[in-house]
């Protein structure tokens, strides 16, 4: 069960006015937490505990997907949420009235919400096909320019250099919004290795910068994120590629915590160095593979990702940095 952040709030009160809660919408559903469902149904808390562990260990609802641990305000910890399923079979268990009143209510405002975000995303969509279409006619446009105009090849590849930059991003974003990234122009790894004590001088290297507790290991996760990316599975590398290894590596560094202080930006530093030591950082020309500012943006990505968003992510990285990226 992970932390969730990002659900949107809504009020419901019951038909007789008596009992007003806080309901939020997340995930395309809607989730109270226990004493809210307790105050819904006008129960005990300790009643509705007994039901809803009745409900996960009689298998009629899966746990994991139906509890969330939510931040609200006023918590100074995430507080544990149940999801509509969960809130209609406690509603049936304890035969109340208002456990219906709740359902039609709750998947009134779930249609609305559906169709809502369907009209929006759809809208988004054609928006982003018209920019893509629009900048994929403009370098036809200009490659026809530049082979049949006297402009200065200096100028010509300039310019076509810029739009191709644009191109291949929102070429890779169209590709992300149709959930059809995939792992083509990757590498084979090297023979280079970033051991632990390899990575560990990077870190000390980076201390004389930073103060307080940056760099202190909290735990063995940063042992453990360098040795995820050379695990096999039936005699064969998990991450076979170059750029799967790196995009691994970033991700895990951010995501395991190791350190007191510092994570994003020693998962940042291990990330450049494993790209440096294989000799991807940079492309055929001198340029940087990935951006400084991409890579902040990155880091940060992953740091405010949720587990289930792991693949896409990693997808994203890869498709910065792969030889398809020659802008």
């Amino acid at each position: 069960m992970n932390e969730k952040y990002g659900s949107e709030i809504l009020i419901y009160q019951t038909d007789d006015g008596s009992a007003v809660t806080e309901v939020r919408l997340y995930e395309e559903t809607v989730w109270l937490s226990q004493v809210q469902i307790a105050d819904l149904f006008g129960r005990e808390r300790s009643v509705i505990t007994k039901h809803i562990n009745n409900v996960f260990k009689e298998g009629e609802l899966e746990k994991e997907s139906n509890v969330q641990n939510l931040h609200i305000a006023g918590s100074d910890k995430p507080v544990r949420f149940f999801s509509l399923d969960v809130i209609i079979s406690v509603g049936y268990r304890v035969k109340s009235l208002r456990g219906t009143q709740f359902r039609q209510w709750a998947n009134k405002i779930l249609k609305d919400y559906l169709t809502r975000g369907y009209a929006l995303n759809e809208k988004r969509l054609q928006e982003q096909n018209k920019k893509l279409m629009a900048l994929r006619d403009t370098v036809a446009l200009l490659e026809k320019t530049v082979a049949h105009q006297a402009v200065g090849e200096d100028e010509a590849k300039g310019l076509l250099k810029v739009i191709a930059d644009y191109a291949y991003a929102l070429t890779t974003l169209d590709r992300y919004d149709h959930g059809s990234l995939d792992l083509n122009g990757i590498s084979k790894p090297t023979s280079f290795i970033l051991d632990y004590d390899a990575a560990m001088q990077v870190v000390s290297s980076m201390r004389g910068e930073f103060d307080g507790l940056f760099g202190l290991e909290k735990d063995q996760g940063f042992r453990s994120a360098l040795g995820a990316i050379d695990q096999t599975f039936d005699g064969k590398d998990v991450y076979p590629s170059v750029e799967e290894k790196a995009a691994n590596l970033l991700y895990f560094v951010v995501k395991n915590h190791a350190f007191s202080d510092g994570n994003k930006r020693i998962a940042a530093a291990i990330f450049l160095c494993f790209m440096a030591g294989h000799k991807r950082l940079y492309r055929l020309n001198g340029s940087k593979r990935i951006p400084d500012n991409a890579l902040v943006a990155l880091t940060l990505l992953i740091a405010e990702s949720r587990p289930v968003e792991k693949d896409t992510i990693v997808k994203v990285v890869i498709n910065l940095i792969n030889h398809n990226n020659q802008g």
